[in-house]
């Protein structure tokens, strides 16, 4: 029978030429592969990182096991030559005190004044659990000039003029049926009945306009002068309007309708 060799796989492909066999002159350092993923901000933070890993409730620590595992990530930092803060190895001094105050019998008579060293460190975990979960919560708010960034946009060369759309027929007919039918509303009995002059309701407007920028077309009607009040004064602004001798506006379509005097309208009342 003949004997095949097998084909050892490609180890990388350069310029597509493939590679199967490692260059002797190749120097792979024993620790380069070496991974060490928990970055830790103090000895509280690799507590808390060792309990949370396990599910365990803070009051209830088993001191024993997270002493353990504590010394063991020291070590771990050791080896990978990290630089190991005093603040550490005062932890682990204390889980060790805390170990060894567990084991021993307790002397009630001695340990009455003296301060829980276990009830101390579960205290300051909490706090520090509480500090590092609102410092968590305010790492997600949108941060300036990480989130959101300032701009300044330049409109000094900008100049936008936006003309006033022209008053039609049928907007000037549809506000004065809305003012019809508040006099409607509030109509009342007349017994005497008064001529009206579209000529004297234009000097009338004239006046009201006198001193003010711009009324309301609705602030030109007198309600109590009724339906033929109303419609007198609706043809004496359509005349004012035609003369020249007020402008009627309107800055958007559905928008109030504003009544002014024209500027070059002329001070004496119409005749």
């Amino acid at each position: 029978m003949d004997s095949t060799t097998a084909t050892p796989p490609n180890l990388a492909v350069v310029n597509g030429a493939p590679f199967n066999q490692l260059p002797e002159d190749l120097y792979i350092p024993p620790d380069a592969l070496e991974v060490f993923l928990d970055l830790f901000e103090g000895p509280l933070d690799l507590l808390l990182y060792l309990i949370r890993r396990q599910n365990l409730d803070i009051v209830n620590i088993p001191i024993a096991e997270i002493t353990q595992q504590y010394i063991s990530y020291i070590q771990i930092m050791g080896v990978l030559n990290l630089e190991l803060a005093a603040e550490y190895l005062v932890m682990a001094a204390l889980l060790a005190e805390i170990k060894s105050r567990m084991l021993l019998p307790r002397q009630s008579d001695t340990e009455d004044d003296e301060e829980d060293p276990r009830a101390t460190l579960i205290r300051r975990l909490q706090e520090y659990e509480c500090i590092k979960a609102a410092a968590e919560e305010i790492d997600l708010l949108p941060r300036f000039e990480r989130d959101i960034f300032a701009i300044d946009v330049d409109v000094s060369q900008t100049h936008v003029v936006q003309p006033l759309p022209d008053i039609q027929l049928s907007d000037m007919l549809l506000a004065l049926k809305d003012v019809l039918k508040r006099v409607d509303q509030l109509s009342h009995h007349q017994i005497t009945k008064e001529a009206l002059s579209v000529r004297e309701r234009m000097a009338t407007i004239l006046e009201i306009l006198k001193g003010e920028n711009s009324l309301l077309f609705p602030q030109l009607f007198n309600r109590k002068e009724g339906r033929p009040g109303v419609v007198v004064a609706f043809l004496a602004i359509l005349e004012l309007g035609k003369e020249g001798l007020i402008e009627i506006t309107q800055s958007e379509p559905f928008a109030d309708i504003r009544v002014r005097s024209a500027p070059s309208a002329s001070t004496e009342k119409a005749a």
